[in-house]
C-alpha cells in the first residue's frame, strides 16, 4: 500500500513539474526567409543551438515556429538565425553572409524587418513605429491622436508606413500613444483597432489590414516628400491618367512624379488599369511608343504597310483610332498624326504608361471607345541626372537619346529631352527591289518646366514645349526623292512631317481642404504633313487647341467625391488629296460631371458628359466603372460606357495609299466628308485573382469586353482590289474580346507572363456580314524575364524573351485579280520571337544586345505585283505578318 501511495505521489509530482515547466515555455511563430531543405535544416539547427526547446520551419509558409523558455527571448534566437544568413521579421542578415549561402538558398530578400541587419543598424528610429494608413486624412488623424495622447510631435510617413514620435517619457509612453492611434482607427505594431472603428473610416482611408507591417502599401505613392497629400493626387492630375501608377503628388492638372517599379494592375482603380514602368520598357528595344508594348499582352502591334513600314496598335480587337492616345493626359496621337504619331514619342523619354481597357473617365474626353493609353514623360527631379542612350541595329538604323532632369530649387524643376534617329541602310530582305522600311531622319526635342508648391500655397504647374521634324523616303531602291515622280521610272514615297506643340497645366489645392482642388490644362498643336505615294499626293495641315477645366471636391466626406468641369476642343483641318481640297473646322464645347462612391469593399465611378459638336451635333456620353473586392486578393470589375469620334478617312488610311486603289466615299449627308460620326458602346467584366505559387506572388486576370457600334465609318477593302471604299454602317458591327493572363515567379528573379486572347470582330458591309480583315481570332503570348543577383557594384545580367503566336487572319477579297495576284481567304498562322540580353555594370552603365523576329518568319510577296508598281494590281497594304527577317541590335546607356 505504501509503495502504491509512493508511486502516486511521485507520478503527481512528475506531472506537476511537467505542467509547471510547460507554463514556463511559450510557442512563437515568426516570418523567416528560406528556399530549400538545406535552409530548413540550417534555420532549425541554429534556433536550437541558440536555446529554443524546439524549432519547426515551414518552407511553404516561410515561418519558423519556436518553443522557448523564460531564460531566452525569441529576439535572441532570431538574431542568431539572421547571423546564419536568413532574413526574418526582426533582423536582416548581412549582405556578406547572404552571398556566402549556397545558390539554392538565395531566397528573395523582400521581407521588411524591424532591424536592418544584425549589426543593429535600425530601419526604424528609436521612437519610430509601424502604423497603417493610406492618405492625407490618415496622416492628420494619426498625428492628432498621437498628440492627444501626450506626444510633443508626431510625423507619419505614408511611404514608410511609420510614425516618428517625440514625447516626454515622464508624462506618457509610446504604448499609450499607439493605443490612442488604434482607437482612432489605425492598426499599429502594438495595437489593432476594432472592426467597427475601421469600417467608419472614409473610403480613402481603408488600408489593407492583412498586409504585414513594413510592407509597401500599393494605395500610397512613393513620392519623394512622403506623399503628404493623398487627396491632392486626384485633384490636379491633368498629366496622368492614374496617379497611383507612378508615385505622383498632383492635382487634377498638375503633378510631381516619383518612380515605382514593375508593371502592375492598379488594385485601387475602379477600371482595369495596367501601369507600365520605364523599367519594363528596358526589356526590349523600345525605340518609340509603337515598340513599348512588346512585353505587354494587352496591346497588339503590327505592320500595316509593306512600303511605308508603318506600325499600328490594336486593342480589344479594334484599330488604334478607337483608343484614346494621350500624353500627360492631353490629346496626342489623333487627327493627321494617326498614321505616324507612334514614332513621335521616343521610348527613352517615357517615365510610365497607364493603359486602361474599356471606357476611361469622362474627364478625359469623349473619344475613348476601347480604352486609353496615357504616356508620362520623365519629370523625376529629386536629383540632377543626365542620361545618354545610343542604339544601332545591323541593318542601318541608329538613334541617340539625351535626357536631363534637374532641380532648380525647392519648388522648380526642369527636364530637357532630345532625340535623333536615322535609317541609312537599303534593307530588302525579300529581294523585291522595295525597301522593307523607309530611310530618313527625325529630330525631336522637348523642354518641361515644373512648379510644385502644393504644400504651402497650394499651387502647382507644369509647362511643356515640343518640336518634331521627320523626313522619310520609301519605295524602290534607287528612287531619288529630289526628282519629281513623273521624271523617273522607280516608284517612290516621300513623307515629310513638321509638328509643334506647347501645353500648360496649372492647379490649386484649397487651403485646409486637401480634398478640394481646381485644375486647368491647355494645349496648342500644329501639325503639317507633305507626302506623295507614287503619283498620288496627299498633304494636310492641322491646328488644334484644347482646354479642360476640372473642379474636384467631396459631398460630406471622402467616401463621396465628385468632379465637374468644362472642356473646349478646336480642330482646324485642311487636306489635299490628288486634285481635291477638304477643309473643315470642328468646334466642340463640352461639360461633364463624375461621382465616386467608395465603400468598405467597393468603388463606384459614374460619370457623364455632354458635348456640343458643330458638325456632329449634341452628343451625350455616359460611363460607369464598378469594382468589388471579395477579398484583397480577389477583385471583380464591371464597366460600361459610350464614346464617339469623327473619322479622318484620309489620314487614318494612309497604309493603303501605297497601292493603286481608287478612293470612294459613299456620302450620306453627314458634315465630315459627307459621313456621320462614329458612335459605340463598350461593356466589360474582369476578374483579378492573386495567390501564392512556389512561395511567391502570382496573379491571374481574365477579362471580356464587347464593343457595339451604333454608327461606324467602315473601310471596305473587299468591293474591289482596285478600290478603297468608305461609308457609314447600315446594320451591326461588333467586337468581342476575351483575354486571360497569368503572371508568376517560379523561382527567384525569374518572371513568367502567359496570355491567351480570342477576338470575334464582324461588321455588316454593303454585301453582307463579314469578319473584319487582318484580325486573328486566336493569339498566344509568352514572356520570360530572368535577372541575376546584384553584385557589390549593383551590377547584374538580365535576360528577356517574348514569343507571340498569331492565328490565321481573314484577308481582303482579291478573287477578281489574275491568279498570280490573288490572296488566299486566310493567312497562315505564325510565331515571332524577340530576345534581349543586357548587362548592368553598375547603376550608371548598361549595355544590351537583342534580336527581333528571331524565327525570321516574314510575309512572302508582301507587295502585290511589285514588278509593276504603276499597274492596276500593285498593292502594298495587304500586310498580315512581319516584312523583315531577323534583325539584331546593340545599345549602350550611361548616366552622369
Amino acid at each position: 500500500m505504501k509503495l502504491y501511495i509512493t508511486k502516486v505521489i511521485l507520478g503527481s509530482l512528475f506531472l506537476l513539474s511537467t505542467f509547471v515547466s510547460a507554463q514556463n515555455l511559450s510557442k512563437n511563430q515568426f516570418k523567416v526567409k528560406g528556399n530549400c531543405e538545406m535552409c530548413k535544416e540550417r534555420i532549425e539547427t541554429t534556433a536550437k543551438k541558440a536555446g529554443a526547446k524546439s524549432a519547426q520551419y515551414s518552407i511553404d509558409s516561410q515561418t519558423l515556429t519556436i518553443e522557448t523558455s523564460e531564460k531566452i527571448s525569441p529576439e535572441e534566437i532570431l538574431k542568431k538565425v539572421a547571423e546564419a544568413g536568413h532574413d526574418n521579421e526582426k533582423f536582416k542578415a548581412s549582405d556578406e553572409v547572404y552571398q556566402k549561402l549556397p545558390g539554392c538558398c538565395h531566397y528573395e530578400r523582400d521581407l521588411k524587418t524591424e532591424n536592418s541587419t544584425i549589426e543593429n543598424h535600425h530601419s526604424k528610429g528609436e521612437n519610430e513605429f509601424f502604423v497603417k494608413g493610406n492618405c492625407e486624412s490618415c496622416k492628420a488623424r494619426i498625428e492628432k491622436a498621437a498628440k492627444s495622447a501626450g506626444a510633443n510631435s508626431a510625423e507619419w510617413s505614408a511611404e514608410k508606413q511609420t510614425v516618428v514620435l517625440d514625447f516626454d517619457s515622464s508624462k506618457t509612453s509610446a504604448d499609450q500613444i499607439l493605443k490612442k492611434i488604434a482607437e482612432a482607427g489605425h492598426d499599429n505594431e502594438k495595437y489593432k483597432t476594432t472592426a467597427d472603428v475601421y469600417k467608419k473610416l472614409p473610403g480613402c482611408c481603408l488600408y489593407d489590414r492583412d498586409s504585414e507591417f513594413g510592407e509597401k502599401n500599393e494605395n500610397v505613392h512613393s513620392d519623394h516628400s512622403d506623399n503628404k497629400s493623398e487627396e491632392k493626387q486626384h485633384h490636379t492630375d491633368v498629366s496622368s491618367h492614374d496617379s497611383h501608377a507612378t508615385g505622383e503628388k498632383n492635382i487634377e492638372g498638375v503633378m510631381i512624379m516619383g518612380s515605382k517599379a514593375a508593371t502592375s494592375i492598379s488594385k485601387k482603380e475602379a477600371g482595369l488599369v495596367f501601369n507600365i514602368d520605364s523599367k519594363e520598357l528596358l526589356k526590349a528595344a523600345c525605340c518609340n511608343l509603337s515598340e513599348s508594348f512588346e512585353t505587354n499582352a494587352t496591346v497588339d502591334v503590327s505592320f500595316s504597310n509593306a512600303v511605308t513600314g508603318t506600325k499600328q496598335l490594336k486593342m480589344l480587337g479594334l484599330d488604334q483610332k478607337y483608343t484614346s492616345l494621350t500624353k500627360e493626359l492631353l490629346p496626342e496621337i489623333r487627327g493627321l498624326a494617326s498614321a505616324y504619331g507612334l514614332n513621335f514619342i521616343p521610348g527613352r523619354w517615357i517615365e510610365s504608361i497607364q493603359l486602361t481597357k474599356g471606357g476611361s473617365t469622362v474627364t478625359n474626353g469623349y473619344e475613348s471607345i476601347t480604352g486609353q493609353i496615357n504616356t508620362e514623360f520623365l519629370k523625376n527631379a529629386e536629383k540632377q541626372e543626365t542620361s545618354l542612350n545610343i542604339f544601332a541595329d545591323f541593318n542601318g538604323r541608329a538613334e541617340v537619346n539625351i535626357t536631363n532632369v534637374s532641380k532648380i530649387n525647392d519648388k522648380w524643376s526642369q527636364t530637357f529631352l532630345l532625340h535623333g534617329n536615322g535609317t541609312f541602310g537599303d534593307t530588302d530582305m525579300n529581294d523585291d527591289s522595295f525597301l522593307d522600311r523607309p530611310k530618313g531622319t527625325q529630330i525631336n526635342a522637348a523642354y518641361l518646366l515644373n512648379y510644385n508648391d502644393l504644400e504651402s500655397s497650394g499651387l502647382g504647374s507644369h509647362f511643356g514645349i515640343n518640336f518634331i521634324k521627320d523626313e522619310r523616303t520609301a519605295g524602290q531602291i534607287g528612287f531619288d526623292k529630289k526628282l519629281p515622280q513623273s521624271e523617273q521610272s522607280l516608284y517612290g514615297v516621300g513623307i515629310d512631317i513638321s509638328r509643334f506643340q506647347v501645353w500648360n497645366k496649372t492647379g490649386y489645392v484649397f487651403k485646409g481642404k486637401p480634398y478640394q482642388s481646381l485644375g486647368w490644362m491647355n494645349q496648342y498643336v500644329y501639325h503639317q504633313q507633305d507626302s506623295f505615294f507614287g503619283l498620288r499626293n496627299y498633304s494636310g495641315q492641322q491646328h488644334t487647341y484644347y482646354s479642360n477645366l476640372i473642379f474636384e471636391s467631396i459631398l460630406g466626406n471622402t467616401n463621396h467625391k465628385y468632379k465637374a468641369g468644362a472642356s473646349f476642343l478646336y480642330d482646324g483641318y485642311e487636306e489635299n488629296y490628288l486634285v481635291d481640297n477638304f477643309k473643315r473646322n470642328e468646334i466642340v464645347p463640352g461639360i461633364f460631371a463624375e461621382y465616386t462612391l467608395t465603400g468598405l469593399k467597393y468603388t463606384l465611378v459614374a460619370g457623364a458628359r455632354a458635348d456640343f459638336h458643330n458638325l456632329a451635333g449634341t452628343q451625350f456620353t455616359p460611363r460607369l466603372n464598378f469594382k468589388y473586392d471579395f477579398t484583397p486578393q480577389t477583385i471583380l470589375r464591371l464597366s460600361a460606357g459610350r464614346g464617339f469620334r469623327t473619322a479622318n478617312v484620309f489620314a487614318e488610311s494612309q497604309q493603303y495609299f501605297a497601292s493603286n486603289r481608287n478612293i470612294q466615299i459613299l456620302q450620306n449627308g453627314g458634315d465630315i466628308y459627307g459621313l456621320r460620326p462614329e458612335i459605340a458602346w463598350n461593356y466589360g467584366v474582369s476578374l483579378q485573382q492573386e495567390f501564392k505559387i512556389f512561395g511567391k506572388k502570382s496573379t491571374i486576370v481574365a477579362d471580356f469586353f464587347r464593343t457595339d457600334f451604333q454608327d461606324q465609318v467602315l473601310v471596305d477593302l473587299d468591293r474591289s482590289p482596285q478600290q478603297l471604299s468608305f461609308y457609314n454602317l447600315d446594320g451591326k458591327s461588333f467586337a468581342n474580346s476575351f483575354q486571360t493572363q497569368w503572371d508568376f515567379t517560379p523561382f527567384k528573379n525569374f518572371d513568367v507572363r502567359l496570355a491567351y486572347k480570342y477576338y470575334d470582330v464582324q461588321a455588316d458591309y454593303l454585301d453582307g456580314r463579314r469578319e473584319v480583315p487582318f484580325m486573328a481570332k486566336h493569339r498566344g503570348f509568352l514572356n520570360l524575364a530572368y535577372a541575376t543577383n546584384k553584385n557589390k557594384n549593383e551590377g547584374f545580367w538580365s535576360f528577356d524573351t517574348t514569343l507571340n503566336w498569331v492565328g490565321k487572319q481573314r484577308l481582303p477579297n482579291t478573287s477578281s485579280n489574275p491568279a498570280e495576284f490573288q490572296l488566299p481567304m486566310y493567312s497562315e498562322s505564325y510565331a515571332v520571337l524577340n530576345a534581349q540580353i543586357s548587362r548592368n555594370f553598375n547603376k550608371k552603365l548598361r549595355a544590351y544586345l537583342g534580336g527581333e523576329n528571331l524565327t525570321s518568319y516574314h510575309q512572302e510577296n508582301a507587295i502585290m505585283d511589285f514588278r509593276n508598281p504603276f499597274g492596276n494590281y500593285f498593292d502594298g497594304g495587304m500586310v498580315y505578318a512581319p516584312i523583315m527577317k531577323a534583325n539584331f541590335y546593340v545599345g549602350f546607356d550611361v548616366t552622369f
